[in-house]
């Protein structure tokens, strides 16, 4: 309960530096506000992939069916993250490139990156229940995640109309922002990470329930 109050309020905080405190920027108007959904969005996304990747690598490690739980609803989470990234930046580029979409490197892979995970839920939706689904889905988990330091060094690696990294930058931390929008920017990073965390509880949570009615009804029709 204090988590999900704690989220609250970080979440709240966060709307209000981007809608009443972030000035709005000199070039690109109100739209660039989008930034402090569209980057957190990717951070998320590709943190949870990450989660995906450490928790299948222990599920082939250990098979313990609590890594494999971890690694899909990570992987259920991550999509909807990654799904906002793919929503929110064309939203963005409309008013700057003007277009919707261009087949920039770091766009293209990005779509992959979405592909990949999405595979991945249908491959646990199609294939039987069982440690040979943990164990295929464990494999495309792990696989999956290589595309994403490809996304994040694209814009380094090739030459691509995508700016290039804001937070993460080569140079310092922030470079090339004011620091009331370094501080926003910031603010939504941790306002959309806790979101993460509480949706992944949950998802766990419900997913060993899910496992647990399992085995009552496996239960009751061996005893009937």
């Amino acid at each position: 309960m204090i988590f999900k109050w704690f989220t609250f309020i970080i979440v709240n905080a966060a709307l209000i530096f981007i809608f009443l405190v972030a000035p709005v920027e000199r070039q690109e108007g109100i739209i660039q506000k989008i930034m402090y959904f569209h980057i957190p969005s990717a951070w998320v996304a590709f943190f949870a992939f990450f989660i995906v990747f450490i928790a299948s690598i222990l599920y082939l490690w250990k098979k313990e069916r609590e890594w494999d739980i971890i690694a899909h609803s990570s992987a259920e989470v991550g999509i909807i993250f990654c799904s906002l990234v793919l929503i929110t930046g064309p939203i963005w580029a409309k008013p700057i490139w003007g277009v919707w979409w261009t087949w920039d490197a770091r766009l293209t892979l990005t779509l992959v990156l979405w592909l990949i995970y999405v595979a991945y839920l249908m491959l646990r939706f199609h294939a039987p229940e069982g440690s040979q689904r943990a164990r295929f889905s464990a494999v495309l988990g792990i696989v999956g995640f290589l595309d994403v330091p490809i996304v994040h060094f694209s814009v380094l690696w090739w030459r691509t109309i995508h700016p290039k990294p804001k937070v993460l930058s080569m140079e310092s931390p922030g470079s090339g922002m004011e620091p009331v929008m370094l501080i926003t920017l910031l603010t939504s990073l941790l306002a959309f990470t806790l979101i993460f965390f509480l949706l992944l509880g949950q998802r766990i949570s419900l997913e060993k329930r899910r496992d647990e009615l399992n085995e009552l009804k496996n239960k009751l029709i061996a005893e009937s």
